[in-house]
């Protein structure tokens, strides 16, 4: 059977919520007010310090559902593909592009889930040279606008669920597999796979790797990809040449961290 490796995208791949990262672009745009903005930079800001849980997802969920409601799908998706590189470029982890480049190089798909909205997440993996997206996905009526209700939830077991129903899918053995997080909210996945790593995790995450005796990563290289070339390259996926350099130093000292 077929290896995956699945990566989950805020503060594993990126170093901050990928939907808070476009909220500046929104409101230059005259899709968010002011207070909005204000309640998404300190959303941010704990985010980034507390991590988040269940709770606050749910409400950050519920938010921006309302919030969104009567816009339109494909204006947003043209947002983000346009102000991608300036957004995104700077905050990619060096070190998960080369594990990414390095599973590709193994034969295996990487695919990048994430509770985030489909718009943000699919154009953000594709220009880290992703094609496998599992993302959350907001109801759309018949004029291509959002309802304010969401079609799926790619979050805790629900995002496991996800991923199991991809393996069955596609002939992926879940227990030659791998996945990345950095949140307690996905063991659900990373219990699900056989080869579980920890990503920059928040207390609780990484008291059960701990006690788990699974591998824990520290990321904190992050690099700018303006002069990333976008073309599918056999065995390397793409990743700049100093990105590369720099993360397999890196690497080096990553695989020999595994905390009992």
């Amino acid at each position: 059977m077929a290896q995956a490796a699945f990566f989950d995208l805020d503060k594993t791949v990126i170093a901050k919520s990928s939907t808070l990262a476009f909220t500046g672009k929104l409101y230059k745009a005259g899709m968010l007010g002011r207070k909005a903005l204000l309640r998404a930079g300190l959303g941010q800001l704990m985010f980034v310090i507390f991590g988040a849980d269940h709770d606050q997802l749910a409400k950050a969920r519920d938010a921006m559902l309302q919030l969104t409601k009567g816009w339109d799908k494909a204006e947003i998706e043209e947002l983000v593909r346009e102000t991608l590189e300036e957004v995104v470029a700077p905050l990619v982890y060096a070190e998960a592009l080369f594990l990414i480049d390095e599973h590709l190089r193994e034969g295996r798909r990487v695919y990048i889930v994430s509770a985030s909205p489909e718009e943000i997440v699919r154009p953000l993996s594709e220009y880290i040279g992703i094609t496998d997206v599992i993302a959350s996905k907001a109801r759309i009526d018949e004029h291509g606008k959002y309802t304010g209700e969401v079609e799926l939830y790619v979050y805790g077991p629900d995002k496991a669920q996800a991923v199991e129903k991809i393996a069955a899918e596609e002939g992926i053995s879940l227990a030659d597999s791998y996945a990345y997080s950095d949140s307690a909210t996905d063991l659900p996945l990373l219990e699900l796979v056989g080869n579980p790593h920890v990503v920059n995790p928040d207390k609780e995450l990484r008291e059960v790797a701990e006690e788990r005796g699974w591998p824990i990563l520290d990321f904190r290289r992050q690099v700018s990809l303006a002069d990333r070339v976008m073309r599918p390259v056999p065995l390397i996926s793409g990743a700049t040449v100093a990105g590369i350099a720099g993360a397999l130093i890196v690497w080096a000292l990553l695989r020999s961290r595994k905390k009992a």
